[in-house]
């Protein structure tokens, strides 16, 4: 998933591994995205690859046009974000006792 949002040109795209701190999943993917346009983009594409790569379907939560989309695929919660809703919900911070997996800048 980083990879493939990573190639649509997603940004400061963060894997956080949080099974140990949370119940309903075990990784969140942060992303963010330079428009509304690019977050839906964004979206749209992942939904796609996902389905075709590990035939797994999610419902995007949360509008292009609010500043947050999440995707939620069990396991993995996929949380795409403008600028201003990643440094205004802070999710890194919230879950900062996760670990770590990857961090592509």
């Amino acid at each position: 998933m980083a990879n493939f949002l990573e190639s649509k040109k997603g940004e400061d795209i963060l894997v956080l591994d949080i099974k140990e701190v949370a119940s309903f999943t075990d990784y969140f993917v942060i992303v963010s995205g330079s428009s509304s346009r690019m977050l839906q983009s964004l979206s749209s594409g992942l939904v796609r690859q996902v389905k075709t790569q590990f035939h797994k379907t999610a419902q995007p939560q949360g509008r292009s046009d609010t500043g947050w989309i999440a995707l939620d695929y069990g396991d993995v919660v996929v949380h795409l974000f403008s600028p201003q809703q990643r440094d205004y919900y802070r999710l890194e911070e919230l879950w900062s006792e996760g670990n770590v997996v990857l961090r592509l800048m």
